[in-house]
């Protein structure tokens, strides 16, 4: 992550712009359950929030330091933060009743990559479990801002097959000034053969 990147990613008012108009607009309606994993939280700016909604905050970095800095932030808190990776998670299947990833994918180096952190939600995620996400879309100027970093934003256009082809069900891909969604895995209570997956 390059310099100025790091600063606007670290900002008390990036923070502000994540808890006050992403988050309460993609988790509306949702509910959280008790343990819910975040993958990718980086400075943090979502995993404040969201620790406040759970009773459990898991949360997986792949940035050593970033990592370190977290742990030292939420010691002794509800939030549990790991270093590794959100395409190789090490929780067993169904442990967790929600999963997040926030602002984070366009920073994931391949399609294929972003694809198994989609397919690692899914596995970890219980029954009835939900995915919610979000991430900035695709720009000049955000290409710039990304010099020597890695910029994979997602395509919103093919967001919803993607998802649907790894086995998520009741999916809403939202994209306005940013690109948001929310997919849940099927529950006991979803009825074989109907087809419940919708786009807005």
């Amino acid at each position: 992550m390059n310099e100025n990147h790091a600063q606007v990613c670290s900002s008390p008012e990036w923070a502000e712009h994540i808890q006050n108009e992403v988050l309460p607009e993609v988790t509306a309606g949702i509910d959280l359950g008790d343990e819910m994993l975040e993958i990718g939280p980086g400075p943090g700016a979502a995993t404040e929030w969201l620790r406040h909604r759970v009773s459990r905050l898991t949360a997986v970095e792949v940035e050593e330091a970033a990592a370190a800095l977290l742990k030292e932030r939420y010691a002794d808190t509800n939030v549990e933060i790991v270093t590794g990776s959100g395409t190789e998670l090490s929780y067993p299947d169904e442990s967790f009743d929600s999963v997040g990833t926030f602002t984070m994918l366009h920073h994931v180096p391949t399609t294929a990559m972003q694809n198994k952190i989609f397919a690692e939600a899914l596995r970890v995620l219980r029954p009835g479990g939900v995915l919610v996400g979000s991430d900035s879309m695709a720009s000049n100027d955000l290409h710039h801002f990304h010099a020597d970093d890695t910029y994979n934003p997602v395509e919103p256009a093919s967001l919803l097959i993607r998802l649907q082809t790894l086995g998520f069900d009741k999916i809403t891909v939202i994209v306005d000034w940013s690109l948001k969604f929310v997919a849940h895995k099927a529950g006991p209570q979803d009825g074989c053969g109907s087809d419940s997956k919708d786009a807005t």
